[in-house]
């Protein structure tokens, strides 16, 4: 299936991800036939789609975006009928997902790309299972999807070059930034390094050292600020002045490994989750989710709009 081609997108787990990443297909001007075997998962796919669509209207949506292009059915065969490409987004298990996989494999023309959202499984294992695995490929939203553009596509051991690329060349054209990740590691990359950050974060108020919130004032209004502009080598270039990052990893080479010697590993007892959930509530300070989030997705769209 050329990307270009695309028309249907089957959505396979309509939870937080899955309903998401509808409601960004539907904005995308493509039809969207969704199913998840979870009671109730209907009607939530339907207010979370309503509820993600004035997002998507300041964003821009393409011309003959309906949220009327949205099915949902209830046998995952008649979901995948007439799909051009299937974005799963199911339990983050790797026996369900090889289970989900067997059975979309079987359902569908071997030509039809079969990406996963999973947050960290391998699709080597995933894929195993599949009569036709060069079709298999990850392709990792970062959340929400119907916000945040990242995502990163990585084949297994038996995914064919071609499903990479039409999956590479299917998320760009509909507006999302795809990176190829060229060796499977749990946790992809944008999540290994977020795991990094947060293992020196957990750290931090293991020890003592500063507060949940603090913590979280730290990078929001600092670091963070320039990480949505640029990437870490950029920024790192960027502080090495007229000479670069050559003259950074020079002169701050020595500290920086004095640093990373230092960081901590955590380990999650019940009493540091305790003192975590403590800090975040007292953070929060009586500000509810939708609060929260609503205040993160203006920042974000704030940000998207100066970005090039």
């Amino acid at each position: 299936m050329k990307y270009d081609n695309i028309e249907q997108v089957a959505v396979i787990g309509t939870g937080v991800i899955g309903a998401s990443w509808a409601a960004y297909f539907l904005a995308r001007g493509l039809r969207v036939s969704a199913w998840d075997p979870a009671p109730g998962a209907r009607e939530r796919l339907r207010e979370a789609v309503d509820a993600h669509w004035p997002t998507l209207i300041r964003i821009g949506l393409t011309a003959g975006a309906t949220r009327d292009g949205l099915t949902f059915h209830d046998t995952l065969d008649a979901a995948l009928e007439g799909a051009d490409f299937v974005q799963e987004s199911g339990p983050e298990r790797e026996d369900l997902k090889q289970d989900l996989f067997r059975k979309m494999d079987d359902a569908l023309p071997p030509s039809v790309v079969i990406a996963s959202s999973s947050s960290g499984l391998l699709m080597s294992r995933v894929q195993s299972v599949c009569a036709h695995p060069a079709r298999v490929v990850l392709g990792h939203p970062f959340n929400p999807p119907h916000l945040i553009p990242l995502v990163e596509v990585i084949g297994g051991e038996q995914s064919s070059q071609a499903a990479i690329d039409t999956a590479m060349q299917f998320y760009r054209a509909i507006g999302k930034r795809a990176i190829h990740v060229r060796k499977e590691v749990k946790g992809h990359i944008a999540n290994r390094l977020q795991a990094a950050l947060w293992r020196e974060a957990i750290h931090l108020v293991d020890t003592g050292v500063a507060s949940v919130a603090d913590i979280d004032d730290a990078i929001a209004y600092g670091p963070g600020l320039r990480w949505a502009a640029l990437g870490p080598f950029l920024n790192l270039h960027l502080s090495g002045g007229a000479g670069g990052i050559a003259h950074l990893l020079d002169h701050l080479g020595p500290p920086i490994e004095s640093w990373w010697a230092d960081l901590g590993e955590p380990v999650l007892t019940d009493d540091l989750k305790a003192r975590i959930t403590a800090g975040v509530e007292a953070e929060l300070a009586g500000r509810g989710n939708a609060r929260l989030e609503a205040q993160r997705d203006a920042v974000i769209l704030g940000i998207l709009a100066s970005k090039p």
